[in-house]
């Protein structure tokens, strides 16, 4: 094992009696609250209307104090039916206040003129683009009647179905043999070994994982279709959204424009890896470069290094204070706290992922630390989230989570200045492999996750005129096939990796949002390495807003134009340079 086990107590304790009282405590707060439904008008004076606001601010943080205990109970250990149990009862919960406090946000959406609703918002101060949005989500809104049976309905439909992927693919345990010696692994401890030096053992970890899924792809085909099937019914065909991928983006705040232009350049510029696929298969002493290999490591080194944890947070939080002591401290209430979790436990969630409760609580980070030195990224990448969430701490908690693209921002950042850290001290030959490692992790941040939403694009519309998991996979296969051309080597097996991905799952078409944290990160890391030190407060600005502005119009005040061509593109040029640097270095 490695590392902590988070502390929750701060948020509550579901055993103790405390916690029927926090219930207890919001619900009498909704029932006060239900009482100025008669009184509204649209002619409220703006202090009454923002003492409303006021109200709901309190009512959110304190469910979602409890609603996050539940779930992040759930995270760490998803096969315990007592957590399983409490995230239910507090989805249902969240679920029943939502409906009871419903008719408020659609009495701004619906009800309120746009002369008074200008009124109000020249008063909103950092709410105004919360309302704002508000406002423009009134056309894709229904009436109360129909959003309360929406509401009521999702806990036993779509997160019921999510819920129940989960569990199926949390349970499932790999036999491979190692060492001679079979042994039963994790989904993490198996992707450990797609990074192994041994050809073949990379193959059979990919194929062990692969098969799994491949079983079962029945059951999560099936959960799969029906979650697609209930987001286009609900958006498009009810709500009257455009496209499955608008709701993400309207969702986001950000522009069709912007996210089409993104996903532009990304389709054009597929080929800015081939040259280093070719490079990576010569060092490897193949002729080209398979699948199974594509996270290999450089052959050349007889072990690969790791970080024990406690190196790792250190490394973490020296490459923040270097750039901001202010943004280091942020980080290091993560561990102090005790809000993260990175042992290795059976039934514990694969992955890692960062949550804020509310703004005014340390967020919470949950990693499976294996010591490798993608766990040393994967941790920076967390942090970087959380110091993100801490720098908007300032915010309503309506408005402190920034959108999905630029919630990748921060994160994506923090690698950046990891890196830059440890290749400072790096011998001619620790660069060419840490360098190496860096462009596989912008491959996979940045073109796969480009093709992964460009996939679904395709399966929301395939699976809307009805298809079969079959032909789901025929599609992924094919989408690896523009994404690669013939600068490696695709099995058949790979196309049923599409099963494998949760954020197909748990959040539809999020994945673009590492596509554009990444070259923005990239972005403002070059501004930086041009302006030096004076850039952190121009960073932390970005990062303080949170959720308070428009992406394109929070970064246009600091010359940013993402609805640019452009500006994408200088990303990837920034990529081939350093695609030419590791070259040069071989």
């Amino acid at each position: 094992m490695y590392g902590q086990k988070w502390n929750l107590s701060e948020l509550a304790d579901h055993k103790s009696p405390s916690f029927a009282r926090q219930i207890t405590r919001i619900e009498d707060m909704v029932k006060k609250f239900e009482a100025i439904k008669e009184s509204l008008d649209p002619g409220i004076p703006s202090g009454e209307f923002f003492k409303i606001i006021g109200e709901v601010e309190k009512i959110v943080e304190k469910l979602s104090k409890i609603s996050g205990y539940a779930s992040l109970l759930y995270a760490a250990d998803t096969q315990s039916d007592e957590a399983t149990s409490l995230l239910t009862k507090m989805s249902r919960l969240g679920s029943e206040i939502s409906n009871r406090m419903l008719f408020f946000d659609l009495w701004w959406k619906l009800k309120v003129d746009d002369k008074n609703a200008q009124r109000l918002m020249n008063d909103a101060g950092n709410l105004v683009e919360y309302l704002r949005h508000k406002r423009l989500l009134a056309k894709y809104s229904l009436s109360e009647p129909e959003e309360k049976i929406i509401n009521t309905l999702d806990v036993t439909g779509p997160t019921a179905l999510v819920k129940i992927y989960d569990k199926i693919t949390n349970a499932f345990e790999y036999t491979i043999s190692v060492g001679g010696k079979k042994k039963k692994l994790t989904r993490e401890e198996l992707t450990v070994l797609v990074r192994s030096t041994n050809a073949r053992m990379r193959e059979t970890a990919y194929k062990t994982l692969l098969t799994k899924y491949n079983d079962n792809r029945g059951v999560l085909g099936e959960i799969y279709q029906n979650l697609v099937l209930n987001w286009k019914d609900e958006g498009v065909q009810i709500r009257k959204y455009t496209s499955p991928i608008s709701i993400r983006n309207i969702a986001n705040d950000t522009d069709d424009k912007t996210v089409s232009s993104l996903l532009d350049v990304c389709r054009e510029n597929a080929g800015v890896f081939y040259e280093f696929f070719s490079y990576k298969a010569k060092i490897l002493g193949l002729k080209k470069l398979r699948r199974y290999d594509l996270y290999a490591p450089n052959a050349r080194r007889l072990k690969e290094k790791t970080y024990p944890y406690q190196k790792a947070v250190n490394l973490v939080l020296e490459s923040l204070r270097e750039f901001s002591p202010q943004l280091s401290d942020h980080a290091r209430k993560i561990f102090s706290e005790k809000h993260i979790d990175s042992e290795i436990r059976k039934g514990k969630r694969d992955g890692a992922f960062c949550s804020t409760v509310t703004p005014k609580i340390t967020p919470y980070v949950l990693i499976n630390y294996t010591a490798k030195s993608r766990d040393l990224f994967t941790l920076a990448h967390e942090i970087g989230h959380a110091i993100h969430s801490q720098a908007a701490s300032g915010q309503s908690i309506l408005v402190s989570e920034a959108s999905l693209p630029l919630a990748e921002t921060a994160s994506t950042f923090s690698e950046l200045l990891l890196y830059n850290r440890i290749s400072d001290k790096m011998s001619h030959d620790e660069k060419q492999l840490v360098l190496s490692e860096k462009i596989d992790d912008l491959y996979a941040t940045i073109m796969r996750q480009a093709f992964f939403t460009i996939f679904e694009i395709d399966a929301h519309k395939q699976i809307a005129d009805g298809t079969t998991v079959d032909k789901i996979s025929e599609t992924y296969f094919a989408n690896l096939k523009a994404q690669f051309a013939s600068s490696i080597e695709l099995s058949n097996d790979f196309a049923i990796e599409w099963s494998c991905i949760p954020h197909f799952v748990h959040t539809p078409f999020y994945c673009y949002a590492y596509s554009f944290g990444n070259l923005l990160s990239l972005s403002l890391f070059q501004r930086y390495k041009k302006e030096g030190a004076g850039f952190a407060r121009t960073y932390t600005e970005i990062l303080a807003a949170g959720g308070s502005k428009k992406p394109e119009d929070l970064l246009g005040e600091h010359g940013i134009d993402i609805s640019s061509k452009k500006f994408w593109q200088d990303g990837f040029d920034h990529i081939k340079g350093q695609v030419k640097e590791l070259i040069s270095l071989s």
